[in-house]
């Protein structure tokens, strides 16, 4: 009796073999692929939502750095000194640059460098975490990727426009960060592997429900102990203009993780599990 040869395509009753060998290479260039077409729907959000709300806080900078110079200027003039004029800084890069090419650079190699290292987070869980098809996964890694790398760090440090910050404390707000992506990076992990370990005693709903309140809370304890960053708006910043940046932020972000996440799952379904050929239909015999 000769072996059958297996199926590429999961079965239903089982979850699909992690990839191995090759096959990682081909989901690490799918995976890039859909990070460059999420990064491209990602610069347009940017440009439409974002932008205006840029451009609003630098207005402002720019007003403030005026009636500086201009407080000064008659704080001189009342003392019979001649005010320095202010000095222009000249403008290596265009605002129209920055706006256009400078951030679709910036947001497409974001987009690329994200989606290369979910496709290997993809590649290691598919498999692992349940009886998922490679579109579900690929969802799963997605909002994980999101809830942990950005969305968990944006409640505790939300983001600040640019030139707005008390400059004196970038290095320990960048520091604060990128402390906090590791830590949410590091205690979803946990929570997976505490979800797979709950699950054969309390089954698969009971584990994650478990899992999942251990990381919120480890995160809320987390956001306690870790010093905030209430000095980093001025307190004259209109309120509205911040909070519009800060929700174009957060949209950019979900549309990029939301677009990866279709369309990687779409690639790596048609790379893991191709439709099958259509079947030969048997032509009649001609009649004798």
């Amino acid at each position: 009796m000769s072996p059958t040869a297996p199926s590429t395509a999961p079965s239903p009753a089982q979850s699909p073999a992690a990839p191995t060998g090759s096959l990682v290479g081909r989901l690490l260039v799918r995976g890039m692929l859909a990070g460059l077409i999420a990064g491209l729907f990602a610069f347009g959000v940017a440009y439409v939502a974002g932008e205006p709300s840029v451009n609003a806080s630098i207005a402002v900078e720019e007003a403030a750095a005026k009636a500086e110079h201009a407080a000064a200027h008659s704080h001189g003039a009342g003392h019979g000194q001649a005010a320095a004029p202010a000095e222009e800084e000249e403008e290596i890069v265009s605002r129209d640059l920055q706006s256009t090419a400078g951030l679709a650079t910036g947001v497409l190699v974001y987009g690329v460098a994200l989606g290369g290292i979910a496709s290997l987070a993809f590649c290691f869980v598919l498999g692992r975490v349940g009886r998922f098809s490679p579109k579900a996964t690929a969802a799963l890694v997605a909002a994980a990727a999101f809830t942990t790398v950005y969305l968990v760090p944006f409640l505790k440090y939300p983001a600040t426009p640019p030139a707005v910050g008390n400059p004196d404390t970038i290095g320990q707000r960048t520091t604060l960060f990128f402390l906090m992506i590791l830590l949410s990076v590091l205690l979803g992990v946990a929570a997976i592997v505490a979800g797979r370990r709950l699950a054969p005693r309390l089954g698969n709903w009971n584990a994650t429900v478990v899992a999942g309140a251990g990381f919120v809370a480890a995160i809320t304890v987390a956001c306690l102990f870790l010093p905030g960053n209430g000095d980093s708006v001025q307190a004259s910043f209109p309120a509205a203009v911040l909070w519009e940046f800060r929700l174009a932020t957060l949209g950019i972000q979900a549309g990029l993780w939301v677009v990866f996440g279709l369309a990687f799952g779409l690639l790596a379904e048609r790379l893991l599990a191709p439709r099958p050929a259509p079947a030969q239909v048997a032509q009649p015999a001609p009649a004798a």
